[in-house]
C-alpha cells in the first residue's frame, strides 16, 4: 500500500509538472510588443507594408516572432481614426503608427504617453503635430513625405506634356484635410500657366464614373489627380478609367504610373514606410520620440509611362523624358 501511494504521488507530481511547466515558461517569457498601425485604404499596400517590416528588422524586430502589428484601416473614412486610436490604446499597444494627416492628428489627440510614429504628407509643424522638425517634443515623431505642396509641380509637368489642353480637370478628395490647400495651389498654378481648371470631387468609389462623365462633359483635356490616401488605394480603378476616357493624367506616386497612369511625380513612398519601421524599432528599443527628429523625404521621382503615352497618341518631348527618373516602356 505504501508503495502504491508513493507511486501515485510521483505520478501526480509528474503530471502537474507537465502542465505547469509550459505555463510557467510562458509566463517568464517577455510579452511581445504590439504596434497599432492606423492607415487609410487597405492592408493590400503590400510593397509599403513590406518596406515597414524591413525597417523594423533593422532594429531586430520581426513580425510574429518578437513583435506583432495590429492594423486598422479607414477605407477612406477619415473620421474613423479617433475610434481606432482609442481602441488600440485600450488594448495596450506599445506604439502607434499613424499614416496620413488625419491619422496623425487623431493619434496625437488620443494619447500624450504612448509613443507615436507618423507618416504624413502635410507639414507636421503647420498642422500642430510637432513643435519643430528637429525637436518634435512629446511622444510623437515620424516621416514628412511631402504629398502636399506638389500640385503646382505636377500641373506644370502635365501642361508641358499636353500644352494644347487649355482646360485641366483637378480631382480632389473633399474628405481629405489638405483638399482646400491643394485646390488653392492648383488654381494659382493654372493662372500662371494660362489654363482653366475644372474641379472634380470624389470620396467613394461610386463617385468615379460620374467624375469622368463630368470631365468629358466639360471638355477637360487633361487630369491632375491630387494626393490622397484614398486615391492611392484606388489607383488601379483611376488609371483604368483615365485610359478608357483617353485623358492624359498625372498622379502623386510611382505606383500610379506602374499601374498604367501616364505620369507621376512625388516622393519615394516605400522609402518613407521603411523609415517609419526604423523609427518604430528604435523606439521599441528604448529611444524617445522627442529625441528623434522628423525625417523629411528627399527622394523625388518623376516617372513617365511611355506605353500609356503611345496608347494616347502622345509624343513625349525628349527634354521631358530626359528629366524623368524612370521611363516605363
Amino acid at each position: 500500500m505504501h508503495f502504491d501511494r508513493l507511486k501515485r504521488r510521483e505520478f501526480i507530481t509528474l503530471l502537474s509538472g507537465a502542465v505547469a511547466g509550459p505555463l510557467a515558461a510562458r509566463a517568464q517569457q517577455p510579452t511581445m510588443p504590439v504596434i497599432g498601425f492606423m492607415i487609410d485604404g487597405t492592408q493590400a499596400r503590400s510593397q509599403q507594408i513590406a518596406a515597414f517590416y524591413a525597417g523594423l528588422k533593422e532594429s531586430g524586430y520581426i513580425q510574429d516572432q518578437n513583435v506583432a502589428v495590429e492594423f486598422r484601416s479607414a477605407e477612406g473614412h477619415f473620421d474613423r481614426f479617433p475610434a481606432f486610436a482609442a481602441d488600440l490604446l485600450r488594448h495596450g499597444v506599445a506604439l502607434l503608427v499613424a499614416v496620413s494627416n488625419d491619422a496623425a492628428l487623431a493619434a496625437k489627440r488620443a494619447t500624450a504617453t504612448t509613443p507615436i510614429v507618423f507618416g504624413m504628407g502635410g507639414d507636421p509643424v503647420a498642422l500642430g503635430v510637432v513643435a519643430s522638425l528637429n525637436r518634435p517634443g512629446g511622444n510623437i515623431t515620424g516621416i514628412y513625405f511631402f504629398t502636399q505642396g506638389l500640385e503646382e509641380k505636377r500641373l506644370g509637368l502635365l501642361h508641358e506634356l499636353v500644352p494644347a489642353a487649355t482646360t485641366i480637370a483637378v480631382l480632389v478628395n473633399p474628405n481629405y484635410s489638405p483638399a482646400e490647400n491643394q485646390l488653392r495651389d492648383a488654381h494659382e498654378a493654372a493662372a500662371r500657366l494660362g489654363v482653366q481648371v475644372v474641379v472634380l470631387r470624389a470620396n467613394t468609389e461610386t463617385d468615379f464614373d460620374a467624375v469622368f462623365a463630368d470631365l468629358v462633359r466639360q471638355r477637360a483635356g487633361a487630369l491632375l489627380v491630387c494626393a490622397s490616401p484614398f486615391f492611392f488605394g484606388r489607383r488601379q480603378q483611376l488609371t483604368v478609367l483615365a485610359a478608357r476616357h483617353a485623358v492624359p493624367s498625372i498622379y502623386e506616386w510611382r505606383e500610379f504610373a506602374a499601374a498604367g497612369g501616364l505620369m507621376s511625380y512625388g516622393t519615394n513612398i516605400n522609402d518613407a514606410y521603411r523609415q517609419m519601421g526604423v523609427y518604430a524599432g528604435r523606439i521599441l528599443k528604448g529611444e524617445k520620440p522627442a529625441d528623434l527628429p522628423v525625417v523629411q523625404s528627399t527622394r523625388f521621382e518623376f516617372v513617365i509611362n511611355l506605353s500609356t503615352a503611345r496608347a494616347l497618341g502622345i509624343e513625349v518631348p525628349p527634354t521631358l523624358s530626359a528629366r524623368a527618373d524612370e521611363v516605363i516602356e
